[in-house]
């Protein structure tokens, strides 16, 4: 997304006085700064750019109580399960594991966001600037905000920008926005503090809309029935998607379009799936060496094949036109001759063995 211009990032548009909520605060209430002052320099001494960032207690907070009570737990702002996952994976060493954290605080945080980047500005991966002449947007336009910070995994795949790859059906067909499955008491957080996003309790489903495909006259009842909490609804109905072979602190490696099944590293009385889709994320063991020496030793204590719910959702695909298109059709699955050595020990809890394989059906 091209930045916008440096007037267009500042202006406010005047229909903000008339803002039934929002219009009667002064810019200094959120902002600081002292509006007597005639001296712009003067006046303009103590200004806060992003007031909601990062406690929004003081600003949104004095009238969204129940937002700000959650807003350090909010995944969006706290980036938490990022934080603890580098944690797994660094040396223990007290010296090493500061430098590592000053790495993660110098490069891996530069995505956070706010109340302020969803709602009123574009977030600071475009540059930032004002949306919409500061006017409050309730739902943050989808592709100013959500698809800015998530476009390379999400956004292309949901907007059918990787190249022979179709869009999800739900943009094809209903044009749905982001909003329309992730709710704003997802977004907002409940004050849990959660491992990954996975564990998020009121995350979407798929069977929240699609409740009816283990009825027994339901369409493809019985196909549904023999899969369910076998696989998950993405090793059927995902298409290839994006797949990042490795990436440093400060420099960006290679990636691939790619699907593969693999063994569930997340399996719970939530997720009881024993294959899913998996993605080749962005780490390796040296992604910090341009800042300290072995950093990750703990790296095989976590995959970097990790769960993955792309949003490239299709009705048929490629492994579900026939039943042998996946049975037996090993190059989908993740196996030890898709993983490059120095990753085999971190993955080995989530390649599946040939003889986990579902074999061919004779009867086909």
């Amino acid at each position: 997304m091209a930045p916008l211009a440096p007037h267009e990032k500042v202006f406010v548009d005047s229909e903000f006085a008339e803002d039934e909520n929002h219009g009667e605060l002064g810019c200094d209430e959120c902002h600081g700064g002292d509006p007597n002052e005639p001296d712009w320099k003067k006046a303009h001494k103590g200004v806060v750019k992003d007031p909601s960032y990062p406690d929004a207690s003081e600003a949104c907070g004095v009238c969204h109580e129940e937002i700000a009570e959650n807003y350090k737990t909010n995944l969006h702002i706290s980036l938490a399960p990022k934080n603890k996952i580098v944690g797994m994976r660094a040396n223990p060493d007290k010296s090493v594991c500061k430098k590592v954290d000053g790495a993660v605080e110098g490069h891996c945080k530069e995505c956070h966001s706010s109340c302020g980047q969803c709602h009123i500005s574009r977030p600071e991966a475009a540059e930032g600037g004002l949306m919409e002449g500061h006017l409050f947007q309730k739902r943050p336009p989808m592709d100013q905000v959500c698809t800015v910070c998530h476009s390379s995994r999400v956004g292309n795949e949901f907007l059918g920008k990787n190249k022979g790859i179709p869009p999800d059906i739900h943009k094809e067909k209903k044009y749905f926005k982001c909003t329309k499955c992730h709710k704003a008491d997802e977004m907002h957080g409940d004050g849990e503090d959660y491992a990954n996003r996975y564990e998020v309790k009121n995350g979407p489903k798929c069977v929240d809309c699609h409740e009816k495909i283990y009825d027994a006259k339901a369409e493809n009842a019985k196909n549904h029935w023999i899969h369910k909490d076998q696989v998950s609804c993405r090793v059927c109905h995902s298409q290839p998607y994006l797949n990042c072979s490795t990436c440093h602190a400060g420099s960006f490696k290679s990636q691939s379009i790619d699907f593969k099944i693999g063994l569930n590293p997340l399996k719970s009385k939530d997720r009881p799936e024993k294959f899913v889709t998996l993605r080749h994320i962005p780490v390796d063991q040296d992604t910090f060496k341009s800042v300290v020496k072995n950093g990750l030793t703990n790296f095989d204590k976590l995959p970097n094949w990790k769960l993955a719910t792309p949003h490239n959702i299709r009705r048929q695909t490629p492994q579900n036109k026939t039943c042998n298109a996946c049975h037996g059709n090993n190059k989908l699955f993740l196996q030890k001759k898709d993983v490059k050595k120095k990753y085999l020990k971190a993955n080995k809890n989530v390649m599946v063995p040939t003889d986990l394989i579902p074999k061919k059906r004779q009867n086909e």
